[in-house]
């Protein structure tokens, strides 16, 4: 059934460390009963009703094949709840989309974990790249960083399991688990040989917002602001630390965006609300692939942040929400993206809370930019261009920052 209250997400599905009730006693008692009973209520043929009727479907032979299980499989008792869920993972799956998933009670609970930033696991977010499961972001100070996992790592295998096959759902509940224990990874980084990562999990804890006052090269203060996610406390959070931002009076802002992998849609609008005058766009909704269907999101006002010079940093792991962000303000306010070409995941996800506890992920939009830029696939195009290099990593320079430092001196 539709949830009371359900969430939009932009997660470019999230958090490789997650993966992210039960039914009444007795449900499934008399068996064949059951069967028969649902048989009889479910006999009609479901449809589009404009479609030609060869494109229907039969539902009889869904209760034909369990039937036949409960009469002839060898293994009896037969689990009847993971028939049901594996039976509902099939039909999501089938849609052959990685954003859209069913989560059974369980997953569903680890999930929500997983947003509130509380979870136990490597400390590492992923998604799907050319269909290929790979590496968005190690997590600061994690055991994935602590490994040298490194943004754009394909995960060929999980414990010995070939990932070409493989969900997102499935692929982070193979990866995430308790601390103290291990997961090894084979890893295909761009330049190298496969290699062999043995990582030991541990508790995670996520603060979606930091910052600290930096000098630029002219030794000006400046507020340095980390923003990893878009979480339920993350606006309330960046509020709090607007108001220390204004008293230390520094001459900019470097907003940093750089592998930040998405959030809650209502959380986006009220960060682009700190910086932005009410009544601005973020961003459209299109739920058409005609695009006609369009829904338009605006700032809600409380422009904190407005009044000081700002410069935002992005790079390849910077998707979903933090993309819409990075557009919004760039295309509203001329702000300087500096850094890497973003992810490009501009599709929405609803989460619809169902009655057992389980939960299910749709995509039912994409997203553009005020300008109406279409971010999926895509992504967006920093202002000022500047790669990380390896030499960059194994030496501890940021130029991306430090063109972003020079942007603010020159205000």
């Amino acid at each position: 059934m539709p949830s009371k209250n359900p969430k939009k997400f932009f997660l470019f599905y999230i958090v490789f460390l997650m993966i992210l009730g039960s039914f009444t006693a007795g449900i499934f008692i008399g068996r064949s009963n059951f069967v028969q009973r649902n048989t009889n209520s479910q006999n009609n043929l479901i449809g589009n009703k404009n479609s030609d009727k060869t494109d229907k479907v039969d539902f009889n032979l869904f209760w034909d094949v369990w039937s036949l299980l409960e009469k002839k499989y060898i293994e009896q008792p037969l689990d009847y709840k993971k028939m049901l869920y594996g039976a509902i993972d099939g039909m999501v799956s089938s849609l052959d989309d990685p954003y859209t998933n069913f989560m059974d009670p369980e997953k569903a609970e680890e999930f929500k974990e997983e947003i509130d930033g509380n979870f136990e696991g490597i400390g590492a977010e992923i998604g799907i790249k050319n269909n290929q499961l790979t590496i968005i972001a190690p997590l600061s100070d994690s055991p994935a960083e602590k490994a040298d996992l490194r943004a754009r790592d394909a995960i060929l295998e999980i414990d010995g399991k070939n990932t070409s096959e493989m969900n997102l759902i499935e692929a982070v509940y193979l990866i995430r688990g308790s601390k103290g224990t291990e997961v090894k990874l084979i890893i295909d980084r761009e330049g190298e040989d496969t290699k062999e990562y043995k990582i030991i999990r541990d508790k995670i804890e996520v603060k979606s917002v930091e910052w600290k006052k930096i000098k630029s090269a002219e030794k000006n203060d400046i507020a340095y602001i980390e923003l990893s996610s878009f979480g339920e406390s993350t606006a309330n959070d960046l509020k709090k630390i607007s108001t220390e931002i204004l008293k230390a009076k520094p001459k900019g802002i470097i907003l940093d965006l750089r592998n930040n992998t998405g959030g809650y849609l209502e959380t986006s609008i009220e960060v682009a609300s700190i910086f932005m005058k009410k009544g601005e766009t973020v961003t459209y909704q299109v739920s058409t692939e005609e695009g006609k269907d369009k829904k338009e999101y605006k700032t809600e006002g409380g422009d904190r942040l407005s009044s000081l010079p700002l410069v935002i940093l992005v790079n390849n792991g910077s998707a979903s929400a933090s993309e819409i962000l990075a557009g919004a303000l760039n295309e509203n306010l001329s702000i300087p993206l500096v850094g890497e070409t973003t992810y490009g995941k501009g599709s929405v996800q609803q989460l619809e809370y169902l009655d057992n506890g389980s939960s299910l992920r749709i995509t039912i939009a994409k997203w553009l930019t005020p300008s109406g830029k279409n971010i999926n696939h895509e992504g967006i195009e920093p202002t000022h261009k500047i790669e990380l290099t390896e030499d960059d990593y194994n030496k501890d320079r940021d130029p991306q920052l430090a063109k972003a430092k020079e942007l603010i001196d020159q205000k």
